[in-house]
Order: structure tokens, then C-alpha cells, then sequence
């Protein structure tokens, strides 16, 4: 174009030099872009043709380089499909592209940041691609579409890019997506204005159905289904409508005025002839597997903690840096199941592949612990009681009052409570020192020749401090009697444990006993007994005849009594500590009616142990006030 030319058509003047000079910097920015020498230009990566391989593939399978598409994406296997149209009219596989990571878990997106990559039914058209991507090469899936709206469902920008890097989109490498991203351009070429991007949760098989059973989204899979069928029914990617919340396929109102609306309950439809009837048919498959698995039919985790998947070729590849993969990685990539990145030119961590190949990967309970008492605390030293605490069988069959008064006395009754409900001298019950069943057993053995006053001051804790030794179990030795004792528990620190009760006191038996009287005779009236003494503290040797006594009473017939060896060696080591033999009187003449008193002699042989001879009174029996011939009380025990 002339000078002249562009004078008349901008001008003259100086407003003409300013049209002028921006007309050739524009010129000047094209000519830069297309000339770049660091990277490719936009252009470049946008308009890059498609390999030969690529255009090969289309022609044995019957397609043409500019025929349209539709795009499938499974997360679970984490493949992306791209079927082409075939010459016939049909859609057939052109290529399977392995997915390099994709983020969330199975199921739809709900809300923005939820890191979920969107499924169900979308539609590209050229405005949604992007030459310009900070991900080399991208096309936006359009979410929310109706049917996400009208559940309330946010989000933006999920896209399928490249860079093998994922925050709610599905991430492939740059080599994969500028190929995928040129058979969109080629489509829209050839005439297509829009295609279809289908993103499941996996294939939708009957057997992947019965496997996630147990989801929440179970039912909105059931319906992505349906539309998975009809296309693999059809060759045909469905027309896809929304009304009632919900998808519906290859659906024509019957009404021709009537229109679909997500939010709208839907209006009469009709489907291709045999259409409707196979898609209920395999839905009701569907339904009776699921009912009909047992409980060792697999099951699938609702969640994996993995924020994602990644194909197993690219997890080879980080295990392997050597082996071949679809497409260049960039020198980090974060695998599944991991918080960090790993670097791309050396093998990955053994333990981070194998986090990323698992079912699911294990997540900590995000519980608090408890916050550590400090030792000053009122009841810090407060622990649980163990199951020895508990009162024992034989405490409950014999409660022992004495036990109960010395342990209640023991705990200070103003110790303060840790948090206003333990008190602090709560301590833990070991398996001995609890009074469970073994210690009552033990203290049964060992309390047959105890002395009665020293079981009442063993049930007291004493003051002593604790020798810093604790019980460590059963043991034989303790059982019996033997073994070394256990120290006394602290004052301050008393373990509530139950005590055996006290034997009650049982007046010991002399080795000497009266002879019976005769049974005419009338009993004579008898002092009240004295209160029996301590064995600890023996009284001295006494012996008094009662002058109350009738001079011939009648006595009760009663058996004789012939003492035993080990009656008659008491009755010695009595004598022996009298210091004198005891003597015994017959009874009077007048009571020959009755029978002779008991024959137990002295060590003399001569004297009777026994009798009424107020000389003998002061060396007979230790304790015993004779009362009447052959009578008597002791208080001995």
C-alpha cells in the first residue's frame, strides 16, 4: 500500500502519524511472536500439526484427520479416551491416553477448593481452549454445567492441561495435550462446534457398580450410566438434557412447546424405539448384583487419602527414570498419597511408590491428647485403679466392719480432689496389694496363729514412707506366708483395699474339765462370766472357791472327759509355772449320788488337779474360779 494511500486513508496531520505508529507496532509485537528464539510461541503450540503416527492411525481405522470427536476420562484406571468418527457415521476408539494425575477422590464436584475433578457431561467449544495456558496447553471443561448448578455446585477453571500437575483438573504431560488439544482443532475444521468430554468415576461396568456399592454417590453414577450405555449402545455421543435435577439421554419432549430445565420436574419424553426398554434392563443388572452380593463380595474404600491417582506407567517411570513414558515429566512431580514432590531425574522412594500403587493410604485420627498434668497439680498422682480394687469373693460373702473403720481412718478427710472428683490419694491397685481374691486367701492361711491384736494394728497403713518398692505380680511365696514382706503403704498415699474380717475371739479350752453331776441334782445359779483377756497379757495364777456354793449339790449326768496327750502336756507347763502341783479334793460323802469327778491327776500322780479344799485354792487351775464341785469358769481363752 502506497503512501498516498494510507494518507487518505488516515489523514493528514499529526493525528495521522499516531494512527501510523500504531498500526506498525502492532505489526512489530506479530512478527516478534512468531519469531521467538526461547520457547515455542503461542502460535506454535496451538497450531502444531499432528505427527505422522497420529495421522497414520486415523486412516486404518477408517476416519479423517478433521472428522469429530468425543472425549471419555475414567479416574480410576486414570486413562483419557479420544474416539474419532469413522467413515460409517459410528465413533470408534482412536487413542488411549494414560492420565499423569488427577486430584480428589471418586465423586463429583461440589464446591470451589474441594481439589475435585468434575464428572458427569460437558461440552468444549473453541472459545473454552486456551493457546495461552500456564500449563502449555489446556481446554476449560465448562463446570458447572446445568446440572451442577442446579445442585448449587461452584467451581472454575478445571481444565484438562498439561505440566503433569493437578488441582481439581486431570493433568496430562505436554506432549499428550498438545495432541489431544490439535484433534480438537482439526474437529472444529471439519465443522464440529462443540464436542463432548464424558468424565466418569471409572468404566461403567456392572462389576465396578457392585464393587462401590457402599459410596454415597452410587445413585448419580447409576445415572452417568445410563448415558455411558447409550452411547456404547448408539456409536453416538447422546443428546443430553436436565430436568429435575438429573441427566436424561436421548430424550424428546412429547410436547413440542414443552422445554427441558434442570430445575423443573420433567415433562413427558419419549426415547429411540428400544432404547429406554435396554437401558432399564441393564439397570435392573445392575441392581440385582449389588443385591445379590454377599459380604465377601469386594469392596471398594469410599475414600483413599490419596488426593488422586496417577497411571501406572508414570509411577513406573518415578520408580525408573530410565524407562520410557508418553511424554516428558517436569523435573518435579507429587505422586499420590504424598505430601511432598519428588524429583523426576532419580528413582523415587520405595515407600513413596508404594503409597501411590495402594488401595488407600492410612490416615491418622486427628484426636487431641490430652494435656499432661503437672506435678504440683492436686490429684497428679491419681492413675486408674485396676481391677484389684474391686472388693474381693470372700470380702462380700464376710464383710469385715474392722477393715472398712481402719481404711476409712487412714484417708485424710480433707485431701483436695483432682478436677473436684478424685482425691488424690488414689493410687493404682496391684495384683497383691488390692485385697482381690488371692490376698483374702492368704490371709485366711496366714492369720490361723496370728495374734488377734496385732491383725488390728497390720490393718492401719503406717506413717512410714514408702520404700520406693511396688508389687510386681502373683507370687507363691507371699501366698503361703513366705517370701520377703511387702512395705507398708504410705499415710498419705493409703490403698483402698478390702481387708479379710477379724476372726472372732474363741475361749481357749482347758486341758481339765469337771466331771458331770448327777442329773436330779438343781443347777446352781452361776456368776456372770468375766470378759476374756488378751493371750498377750496372761493374768496371774489364781484360783477362789466360792462360799455361795451348796455343800452337796445336784450335778448334771454328764460323759467323762479323758484328756488328750496334748491337754495333759498343757496342764504340766501350767504346773510349771504355778510352781506347785495342783491339788484336787473328792467330793463330799454326801454326794456319793453322782459320779466321781474327771480322773485328771497331777504330775505327781497323786493329787487331784482340781477339787473344793480351800487350802488348794491359790495353786489350782491358772484363771479358774472354782464355783461348785465340778463346775468351774475361766477366763483363759
Amino acid at each position: 500500500m502506497s503512501l498516498p494511500v494510507l494518507s487518505r486513508l488516515f489523514g493528514a496531520g499529526a493525528g495521522a502519524r499516531w494512527r501510523m505508529a500504531l498500526l506498525g507496532g502492532c505489526a512489530a509485537l506479530a512478527l516478534a511472536a512468531c519469531t521467538g528464539d526461547e520457547s515455542p510461541s503461542i502460535n506454535a503450540k496451538a497450531m502444531k500439526a499432528l505427527s505422522p503416527q497420529t495421522l497414520a492411525l486415523i486412516s486404518d481405522k477408517g476416519m479423517s484427520k478433521d472428522s469429530p470427536i468425543v472425549v471419555r476420562i475414567y479416574k480410576e484406571e486414570s486413562e483419557l479416551e479420544v474416539w474419532k468418527q469413522t467413515t460409517s457415521g459410528d465413533y470408534a476408539l482412536l487413542k488411549t491416553y494414560p492420565i499423569c494425575r488427577w486430584s480428589g477422590e471418586l465423586g463429583p464436584k461440589v464446591k470451589e477448593g474441594d481439589r475435585q475433578a468434575p464428572e458427569g457431561f460437558y461440552t468444549i467449544t473453541p472459545g473454552q481452549m486456551n493457546p495461552n495456558s500456564s500449563y502449555y496447553l489446556s481446554f476449560d471443561l465448562g463446570f458447572p454445567n446445568a446440572y451442577d448448578r442446579a445442585w448449587g455446585r461452584t467451581g472454575s477453571n478445571l481444565m484438562v492441561h498439561g505440566d503433569c500437575s493437578s488441582r481439581g483438573c486431570y493433568a496430562m504431560t505436554d506432549e499428550q495435550v498438545q495432541e489431544i488439544f490439535a484433534l480438537g482443532r482439526e474437529s472444529f475444521r471439519g465443522g464440529q462446534r462443540a464436542f463432548q468430554v464424558q468424565a466418569y468415576p471409572f468404566r461403567m461396568t456392572a462389576d465396578n457398580l457392585v464393587r462401590h456399592r457402599n459410596n454415597p454417590n452410587l445413585a448419580f453414577w447409576k445415572m452417568l450410566k445410563r448415558g455411558s450405555d447409550t452411547f456404547e449402545l448408539t456409536k453416538q455421543p447422546p443428546k443430553v438434557d436436565y430436568c429435575s435435577k438429573r441427566y436424561v439421554f436421548d430424550a424428546t419432549p412429547v410436547d413440542p412447546g414443552r422445554r427441558f430445565d434442570a430445575s423443573l420436574p420433567c415433562p413427558e419424553y419419549t426415547q429411540p424405539d428400544g432404547l429406554a426398554e435396554t437401558l432399564a434392563a441393564r439397570a435392573r443388572q445392575v441392581d440385582t448384583q449389588i443385591a445379590s452380593a454377599g459380604p465377601l463380595a469386594p469392596v471398594a474404600p469410599v475414600t483413599t487419602g490419596k488426593d488422586g491417582g496417577m497411571n501406572k506407567v508414570f509411577l513406573a517411570k518415578l520408580a525408573n527414570p530410565e524407562l520410557s513414558a508418553p511424554g516428558s515429566l517436569p523435573a518435579v512431580v507429587k505422586p499420590p498419597g504424598s505430601d511432598y514432590g519428588v524429583a523426576t531425574n532419580e528413582p523415587a522412594p520405595e515407600d513413596t511408590i508404594a503409597l501411590a500403587r495402594a488401595d488407600m493410604v492410612p490416615v491418622s485420627a486427628d484426636v487431641p491428647l490430652p494435656t499432661p498434668r503437672p506435678d504440683d497439680a492436686p490429684g497428679a498422682g491419681t492413675q486408674v485403679a485396676s481391677a484389684s480394687e474391686q472388693p474381693s469373693f470372700l470380702s462380700r460373702l464376710i464383710p469385715s466392719s474392722t477393715a472398712r473403720e481402719a481404711a476409712s481412718s487412714a484417708v485424710p478427710q480433707d485431701a483436695p480432689a483432682a478436677g473436684g472428683t478424685a482425691p488424690a490419694s488414689a493410687q493404682v491397685a496391684s495384683l497383691e496389694s488390692g485385697g482381690g481374691f488371692l490376698d483374702s486367701v492368704r490371709s485366711l492361711f496366714s492369720r490361723s496363729g496370728e495374734n488377734p491384736d496385732a491383725s488390728a494394728t497390720a490393718a492401719a497403713p503406717t506413717t512410714e514412707a514408702p520404700t520406693g518398692e511396688t508389687s510386681s505380680g502373683f507370687s507363691f511365696g507371699r501366698l503361703f506366708g513366705g517370701g520377703p514382706s511387702e512395705p507398708a503403704p504410705s499415710a498419705a498415699m493409703p490403698v483402698d483395699a478390702p481387708v479379710p474380717p477379724e476372726r472372732p475371739v474363741v475361749p481357749a479350752q482347758s486341758s481339765a474339765r469337771p466331771a458331770a453331776p448327777a442329773r436330779t441334782a438343781a443347777v446352781p445359779a452361776q456368776a456372770p462370766r468375766p470378759a476374756p483377756a488378751a493371750p498377750s497379757q496372761r493374768p496371774a495364777t489364781t484360783t477362789t472357791t466360792s462360799s455361795a456354793a451348796p455343800e452337796t449339790p445336784q450335778q448334771p449326768r454328764r460323759m467323762p472327759v479323758v484328756p488328750s496327750p496334748g491337754q495333759a502336756a498343757a496342764q504340766a507347763y501350767y504346773e510349771t509355772l504355778s510352781g506347785s502341783s495342783a491339788t484336787a479334793t473328792a467330793p463330799a460323802s454326801g454326794s456319793a449320788a453322782g459320779p466321781a469327778l474327771r480322773p485328771s491327776v497331777a504330775a505327781n500322780g497323786q493329787e487331784a488337779l482340781y477339787g473344793t479344799t480351800p487350802a488348794r485354792t491359790e495353786s489350782g487351775l491358772p484363771g479358774a474360779s472354782i464355783l461348785s464341785p465340778g463346775g468351774f469358769s475361766s477366763s483363759v481363752q
